[in-house]
């Protein structure tokens, strides 16, 4: 199993285990964790939802009136060590 799924799943393991459920998506270049936030999540879990998604590359929280919040966390997968991997306008 590539480190990058093995590193979103993890993410997503830790989360439920805070009370969040969480989707896991494969990306063309990363793996992606979403988890619906609510609104009664408390402080402490708060902090504990950061120390999880900061392991991640990049992570965010979408907040709308009308869909509510939605964290998201993405993990990238490694850059293959050969080939065209920039593409043809790519320079060193």
């Amino acid at each position: 199993m590539p480190a990058s799924r093995v590193s979103a799943e993890a993410i997503a393991a830790r989360l439920s285990v805070v009370g969040l459920t969480t989707r896991v998506e494969e990306r063309d270049r990363c793996m992606s964790v979403e988890a619906e936030v609510p609104e009664s999540l408390s402080a402490e879990s708060w902090r504990e939802v950061l120390e999880v998604v900061a392991e991640a590359d990049r992570f965010g929280l979408h907040a709308t009136s009308l869909n509510g919040r939605t964290l998201w966390a993405v993990v990238r997968k490694a850059v293959p060590p050969k080939g065209d991997v920039g593409g043809p306008s790519y320079q060193r």
